[in-house]
């Protein structure tokens, strides 16, 4: 019994350092977890309840500031103005970036050229996404690339200035730095899909124009509603772009919230603010997320 006993005190042992060694494997993500995410939104929900009264923010609990928000017109205004040039990026991108994938999937037959015209798009997401916003604010400037040709082709006497510092230009350009979070998802989508299916309905007699529509964009679908919530999400929190094209008429919901924790210095106002963006954007990409599990219940 004696020789017998030191067994299970070994085991013991064997399994407390398991347990550890799996505590410090997850102990430094769960410290950044805590300190970078946790820990910034309690503080938010916090002063979301406080009280401003400038240029501090006192202790309190109250819902004034939500009240705010849902009551004067000026958020309500900015807030659907920032649903719809985040749904037209979107749609910009989706009508864009499918044909695109499609065509590298089922129209490229080359490897190299498939990889090559992929990473066109991909490439990039690799420079910083400050230089490609403020490529379009060179492009469509008074003293831009376009209005240098068109000058010089003689289509136009002086500097066109519609062509920047309103919503147009903010789609464009949006629609422009987000594209590869559309292009993606959907290609994934497309790849995945086994080329039986499309001999199969060709030996049925259907068309190429039927095959899409009862094949092909079926399959797609969670490919096409992941890329359109990631898509439509970066472009709702967006604050750069509205910032160098978009104008007076072009602020969005984000450069309201960088504005009330920096000039307004009403932190109360825009942690609510920051706090109600995030409760959308959170229902967004659960109800996305659903309907891509119905659709694939559905296609099974």
């Amino acid at each position: 019994m004696s020789l017998a006993e030191p067994l299970p005190e070994a085991r013991l042992r064997a399994r407390r350092w398991t347990a550890m060694r799996r505590y410090l494997v997850l102990s430094p993500p769960l410290l950044w977890t805590v300190v970078f995410m946790f820990v910034p939104y309690l503080t938010l929900v916090v002063y979301s309840v406080w009280r401003a009264e400038f240029p501090l923010a006192v202790p309190d609990f109250q819902f004034g500031n939500y009240v705010t928000i849902f009551t004067d017109p000026q958020y309500r205004n900015v807030f659907l103005r920032t649903l719809k040039i985040a749904s037209l990026v979107s749609l910009c991108a989706l009508l864009l970036a499918f044909p695109y994938a499609y065509f590298l999937v089922f129209r490229v037959r080359s490897p190299g050229w498939r990889l090559a015209l992929y990473m066109a798009v991909v490439a990039p997401l690799w420079v910083s996404y400050l230089l490609r916003a403020y490529t379009w604010k060179t492009i469509l400037g008074t003293n831009g690339i376009l209005n240098s040709f068109l000058i010089s082709a003689g289509l136009i006497d002086e500097p066109l200035t519609v062509l920047l510092y309103n919503q147009a230009a903010m789609v464009l350009t949006l629609t422009y730095v987000f594209i590869p979070f559309m292009v993606m998802p959907i290609y994934a989508a497309l790849e995945k899909i086994p080329p039986s299916l499309h001999e199969a309905s060709a030996d049925l007699g259907e068309g190429h124009l039927s095959t899409f529509f009862k094949v092909t964009l079926p399959l797609a679908m969670p490919g096409v509603i992941a890329g359109f919530t990631m898509t439509f999400c970066l472009s709702f929190g967006d604050f750069i772009a509205p910032m160098l094209v978009g104008g007076p008429d072009g602020q969005m919901i984000a450069g309201v919230i960088a504005t009330q924790f920096g000039a307004a210095l009403n932190w109360p106002l825009g942690s609510a603010l920051a706090l109600t963006m995030l409760v959308f954007i959170l229902v967004l990409i659960s109800a996305s997320d659903r309907l891509e599990r119905v659709g694939q219940g559905r296609l099974a």
